[in-house]
């Protein structure tokens, strides 16, 4: 794990790390899509599996932020199901984390989130209805978020790709993303802590990145208030198919 001292005297390292607090706080804001590119933006300097441990701590302080922002709004069916599915994907992640592939996972996620774009966005339109929350869609696509999250903070696609359809009221599906991610980052600590152990320096470097995290947690609520439902999903569709596009090329050059 980098000091703190390393990330102090790299003003790459540490501009990264900033940017990369904003875009978490963003996330848990109600853009869930944008977290992901945290990971791969400290990538270009770390490993990706040390970069995710190296910031959940500020996912998970930004999460409190997120959590209170949204106490009121998200959706009950959808939470009973996909909190403890993600908490079985993590425990996956954790027993697998020797054996797989940070690239082959990146690939997977990243070709599934295009596919999942392109559909939507190529179907006929000729039925616009909801679709319900179902208990074994919940359990298979809320077990995979809970596995990418684990491997890298990559959980916003499979939570997409089973929310999207239901067409939740945005703010209804911004506060259920932010509770489901909530708590599947509080299941990381004890396996993170296990494989890579957080030490004091590391622990200071994310308190003085909060204040950034908690600005783009306030800042991804503000834009979510703006946006009307149809530009909203529109944003998360798109965020969506770019970030699965970097995960893609970025595996195929690895």
């Amino acid at each position: 794990m980098p000091t703190l001292d390393s990330l102090l005297n790299s003003p790459l390292l540490f501009g990264l790390l900033i940017m990369a607090a904003f875009l978490v706080g963003l996330s848990k804001g109600g853009l869930p899509a944008v977290g992901m590119l945290s990971v791969p933006s400290l990538s270009l300097v770390m490993s990706p599996m040390v970069a995710a441990i190296l910031i959940l701590p500020i996912y998970i302080l930004s999460d409190v932020v997120g959590v209170w922002l949204y106490r009121r709004e998200y959706s009950a069916p959808n939470i009973k199901v996909l909190i403890p599915a993600g908490f079985l994907g993590v425990l996956i992640g954790w027993q697998t984390a020797s054996h797989v592939s940070d690239t082959m996972v990146s690939f997977l996620i990243g070709v599934m989130g295009i596919t999942f774009c392109l559909y939507t966005w190529l179907k006929k339109q000729a039925t616009g209805s909801a679709k319900p929350a179902n208990m074994g869609k919940g359990l298979f696509w809320g077990t995979l978020s809970g596995f990418t999250s684990f491997v890298s903070h990559a959980g916003a696609p499979p939570f997409q790709v089973y929310t999207l359809p239901q067409k939740l009221p945005k703010m209804v599906f911004a506060g259920t993303s932010t509770l489901v991610f909530a708590a599947i980052n509080l299941a990381k600590i004890i396996p993170y802590s296990n494989l890579y152990p957080y030490t004091t320096s590391t622990l200071k470097v994310c308190v003085l990145l909060l204040p950034v995290a908690a600005i783009g947690t306030l800042c991804g609520k503000k834009l979510i208030e703006k946006l009307s439902e149809k530009w909203f999903y529109l944003a998360v569709q798109i965020a969506l198919f770019i970030i699965s596009i970097k995960l893609v090329i970025s595996a195929i050059q690895a």
